[in-house]
């Protein structure tokens, strides 16, 4: 157990000595330009696979081919709830650490939160009418992603609307800890409420409850919604921080004011 500790701690430092080595800016581009080209790859070979296991997987008894929408809508949920996670943990490292690049990342996130939020409405509105006759009921766990889905938009406006940079970084890390709290709403909505979704069948504590020929295209396909974040992440986050360095040239030459955004 003392072993397991320590191995625990050397972990957890090794994780901060590499977060503050990529504080700055210049050796987190370089480290994106080498590593989002493997990304991109891995995330096309996994969706390959998971899209040619999921196609060739028979039909559900209860729910016909329907049942392949699973591939794309339950990815596309998990990830919606870990990307505003990851923006939750920027948040901290914006107010608590003051990570530099804690904010680039936060912003960087949120476009693509906001998307597979999107995506997991549409697949879920696609799914759900067959198998409950409506394209969208006020259901608990449906009106908790709207609501995140929701807290994106506002979150991206509020960036966009501030123009002052740390009073904007500050102000999106407080909205995002607090919007936080809609996470555990969603995950455990069909436990404390009586809905119309499904409970956790992957998830679940215990062997899932899916059947091996639906659980390894679903986890194939969640792990290449997964790369394809990091991926997304990398990519905006080096966007970022040139719309920032840009921005400074421009103060510099006269053609901003200070407080003023690109």
């Amino acid at each position: 157990m003392i072993e397991n500790t320590k191995n625990n701690i050397g972990i957890w430092a090794r994780l901060g000595a590499w977060l503050t080595h990529m504080a700055n800016p210049t050796r987190f581009m370089r480290f994106a330009d080498r590593t989002i080209p493997y990304l991109a790859g891995l995330s096309l070979s996994l969706f390959a696979i998971g899209l040619y296991l999921g196609f060739t997987a028979p039909q559900d008894y209860q729910q016909g081919a329907t049942v392949q929408i699973m591939f794309v809508h339950v990815p596309s949920a998990w990830l919606a709830m870990m990307c505003f996670s990851v923006m939750a943990v920027s948040g901290i490292g914006t107010l608590v650490w003051r990570h530099p690049l804690a904010d680039v990342s936060l912003r960087a996130a949120a476009p693509i939160g906001l998307a597979f939020t999107f995506l997991a409405l549409v697949t879920g509105s696609l799914w759900g009418k067959p198998m409950w006759g409506a394209w969208w009921v006020w259901d608990a766990r449906l009106t908790s992603v709207f609501i995140l889905f929701l807290i994106y938009i506002g979150i991206i406006a509020l960036s966009r609307a501030i123009e002052e940079p740390t009073t904007a970084a500050r102000s999106l890390s407080v909205i995002t800890l607090v919007g936080w709290i809609i996470i555990p709403i969603i995950k455990f909505s069909v436990k404390w409420w009586n809905t119309l979704h499904q409970p956790a069948s992957v998830s679940k504590l215990g062997a899932p409850s899916m059947d091996a020929v639906f659980l390894y295209p679903l986890l194939t396909m969640a792990l290449a919604f997964t790369v394809l974040f990091f991926c997304l992440h990398f990519m905006n986050m080096r966007n970022e921080i040139l719309r920032r360095r840009l921005r400074v040239l421009k103060i510099k030459s006269g053609q901003l004011g200070k407080g003023s955004a690109v």
